[in-house]
């Protein structure tokens, strides 16, 4: 998942403004007890997100998948007062460890959860939302994308994570084969012949597509 070596990887976490406490025992908690803790933002991207979140200082956070809740935790770091955050998943097993590290946090009340299929409850959601991060299955990038454009006012942003997809987006013999990475490949071409926004991918970790609502 990282394209950076080894060794410039630890450079620049060592570089980096360095995660809180909780946010380090909710990354060794996933990594002990969750199947597939890379799916976890970590440290460089966490802090990424919420650099990002202090610039933007949204209102209104929507987030397609929360998993362990690490990334909705470094994404309220940037809310402006009163701001709230909506973070959507299906797996209500992991749904424990979220509320649990978001009341430790102590942001348990601007964070509303709702479990279930983000196809179904996304058009039940009334905009607009500032910043909305995109983190679920790949196989439905574009048709959330298509949910969610309209919930985005002018100047807003969207963020979507795992677009070089392990590097296999310039793999042919993936891109054929391979539904995720066929539809991380047209959710990538999508949205950068979309004339409603501007986007610039960003080689961090697995790749962060970062698009500006116009």
């Amino acid at each position: 998942m990282d394209f950076l070596s080894p060794d410039l990887q630890r450079y620049a976490e060592a570089h980096t403004h360095p995660e809180s406490p909780l946010l380090k025992k909710l990354d060794r908690e996933t990594n002990l007890k969750v199947l597939f803790p890379k799916m976890i933002s970590g440290h460089l991207q966490g802090r990424i997100l919420s650099m990002l979140s202090h610039m933007i200082k949204p209102n209104r956070i929507l987030e397609i998948g929360t998993y362990t809740g690490y990334s909705a935790i470094c994404l309220a770091e940037g809310l402006a007062a009163g701001g709230r955050i909506i973070t959507i998943d299906q797996n209500r097993e992991l749904s424990d460890i979220v509320d649990h590290y978001l009341k430790e946090v102590g942001i348990r009340e601007q964070v509303e959860m709702k479990l279930g299929a983000a196809l179904d409850i996304i058009p039940t959601l009334e905009g607009p939302f500032d910043l909305v991060f995109l983190d679920a299955d790949k196989i439905n990038y574009s048709y959330y994308f298509d949910l969610i454009v309209d919930k985005v006012p002018p100047g807003g942003y969207i963020l979507a994570d795992n677009v070089l997809w392990y590097g296999k987006v310039i793999s042919p013999e993936h891109s054929k084969s391979d539904k995720e990475t066929q539809a991380i490949i047209e959710f990538n071409q999508k949205v950068h012949q979309d004339q409603r926004v501007e986007n610039v991918l960003l080689p961090v970790r697995d790749g962060l597509m970062i698009l500006r609502k116009l």
